[in-house]
């Protein structure tokens, strides 16, 4: 945005720092205050411990933590638009509903993917 309007900001160890405060800060609004989030880091915690029981492949880590990133990412933008929805538009709205559905279901996706992936993962070690 700076570099458009024409003035141009030096690189800043502090405001790297501040970013990752700030950063840090919207993960913790989000677990404190988004119940879903709670859900997938129980069923995270839940595949972690899966994954040490059955000792899985590094390959099978590595699907399993971009699984669980996916979908609390998902979750995690999912809640910055209910955040601003509810902001911006306070009063009942058909499209403000439609975003919102629209996001809830980008983590539906994740979610069904998620555990296509777990599915897969976990099933030839439990069977």
């Amino acid at each position: 945005m700076n570099q458009i309007i024409g003035t141009k900001k030096e690189f800043s160890i502090i405001k790297r720092a501040k970013s990752f405060t700030h950063a840090s800060r919207g993960i913790s609004v989000f677990i404190k205050t988004t119940h879903n989030a709670w859900i997938h880091l129980t069923i995270l915690a839940l595949a972690i411990f899966l994954g040490f029981y059955f000792n899985i492949t590094k390959t099978d880590w590595f699907m399993l933590i971009f699984a669980a990133g996916f979908v609390l990412s998902a979750e995690a933008f999912n809640t910055a638009i209910e955040i601003d929805i509810d902001l911006t538009s306070p009063e009942y709205h058909p499209y403000a509903r439609d975003t919102k559905d629209v996001a809830a279901g980008a983590v539906l996706i994740s979610a069904i993917t998620a555990l296509i992936i777990g599915i897969m993962i976990f099933y030839p070690y439990i069977f």
